[in-house]
């Protein structure tokens, strides 16, 4: 199993531009539950701790095996998702782990 974390931080002037930033992107990647072969788990959190330091959005999820996390990355509902992302999104860190 490998797990792939990815953490966004999202555009937004107000506070409530960036929680409508921030639920754009879970509901986005939500959409993807049971159309990724592989992905067994999905889960997509917005953060409640308001530091300054925080990222706004945090995607976990689980995938069977490497060439299936690979093969995610060039998946068409992957890439729709990651458009989605792109045009609200000011930052983004990754961690993949076994």
């Amino acid at each position: 199993m490998v797990k792939h974390i990815v953490m966004w931080n999202v555009r937004g002037e107000t506070s409530e531009q960036k929680k409508e930033s921030a639920m754009l992107v879970k509901t986005a990647f939500e959409s993807l539950s049971g159309k990724i072969p592989g992905l067994t788990k999905l889960e997509v959190g917005l953060d409640v701790s308001a530091v300054d330091y925080a990222c706004d959005v945090v995607l976990y999820t689980e995938f069977e095996n490497q060439e299936l996390l690979d093969a995610y990355a060039s998946h068409p509902e992957h890439l729709r998702v990651k458009q989605i992302v792109g045009d609200v999104r000011i930052a983004r860190h990754q961690v993949d782990y076994i």
